[in-house]
């Protein structure tokens, strides 16, 4: 399945990011998504998935809210650990994306 491949293909990209800025990444196989959480704080963890859009394939919280473009990883690693790291309140679902 191309599709999956792409999907899986670009949460590898993600998870190489996140564990370069101290976060843990653990890809989940059905559907492929990722499993984050920062090793200091356990109790806190985020899944985010891929997939594509009309304008192409885009990283997206656990609710559906857009991270950033599967094109940049690293930025969608930095806003992703910007929620885990400051303190900065989680976006929520129906309140836009922070």
């Amino acid at each position: 399945m191309p599709r999956e491949h792409t999907r899986t293909y670009f949460l590898g990209k993600l998870a190489r990011e996140l564990e370069i800025r101290g976060l843990e990444a653990s890809l989940r196989p059905d559907p492929p998504s990722l499993k984050v959480r920062d090793p200091d704080a356990a109790l806190f963890s985020e899944t985010v998935d891929c997939v594509a859009m009309s304008d192409g394939w885009f990283y997206r919280w656990s609710w559906g809210d857009v991270v950033e473009s599967a094109d940049e990883p690293a930025a969608a690693a930095d806003r992703i650990v910007k929620v885990f790291t400051t303190g900065e309140s989680r976006p929520h679902p129906g309140l836009g994306d922070g």
